[in-house]
């Protein structure tokens, strides 16, 4: 079991298509590429509160000069009240990325499918410079489908993963599964050869 949460409230525009995917542990078939197919656009925000509208007069549910602070967020607990239901925080994921503080800015994602099973480097050159996400864009993501609602993440038992750069700057892989009873958060480093199946959906800028 993996995954937390904290009180920020966040609007989506989606128009995303389902789609089922896993993971498995074996490496890349004869070291062939990764095929990504773009899917929709996501538009995420984790500065307004409940019910503001896509564009707010004033008021944000965080400051747009605040930062946000991976360990308030990222916790485990599925009680009710949890902001987002997360039942297991991997240790590699607690270790790198819980320390972390970032910018509180608005999300922008763009979804693709995997299609080719692959390791993160290969989807890393095909993804290139906008391959990148923040843990601030994760939350806003989780906190839209906190009880394993439908939406841009996939909640069938199938990964979805982001290229994120730790506490000190190195990037790795954060992967997000809806493991029944809430959120699985694991990490992994990018040269870990770990083969992700066809199906898994990966975000970037």
């Amino acid at each position: 079991m993996r995954r937390f949460a904290p009180n920020a409230c966040l609007v989506i525009v989606l128009a995303a298509t389902g789609v089922c995917a896993r993971a498995d542990e074996n490496k890349t078939d004869g070291g062939s590429s990764a095929s990504l197919v773009p899917r929709a656009r996501i538009e995420c925000s984790i500065k307004r509160k409940p019910g503001e509208p896509v564009d707010p007069p004033s008021t944000a549910a965080i400051p747009r000069n605040e930062s946000f602070v991976a360990s308030e967020h990222f916790k485990e607990g599925i009680a009710p009240t949890a902001p987002v239901k997360i039942s297991w925080l991997g240790a590699t994921f607690v270790r790198r990325f819980a320390v972390k503080a970032e910018p509180a800015d608005d999300t922008s994602l763009q979804t693709h499918v995997l299609n080719k099973s692959s390791n993160a480097a290969e989807i890393l050159g095909l993804l290139g410079a906008r391959a990148e996400s923040r843990l601030g864009d994760i939350w806003c993501l989780l906190t839209l489908q906190a009880n394993g609602e439908t939406g841009a993440l996939q909640t069938s038992s199938a990964p979805n993963i982001f290229f994120v750069r730790d506490g000190v700057g190195e990037l790795g892989v954060v992967d997000a599964l809806w493991g029944g009873a809430g959120w699985e958060i694991g990490a992994s480093p990018v040269g870990n050869q770990r083969a992700w199946t066809p199906g898994t959906r990966v975000f970037s800028r």
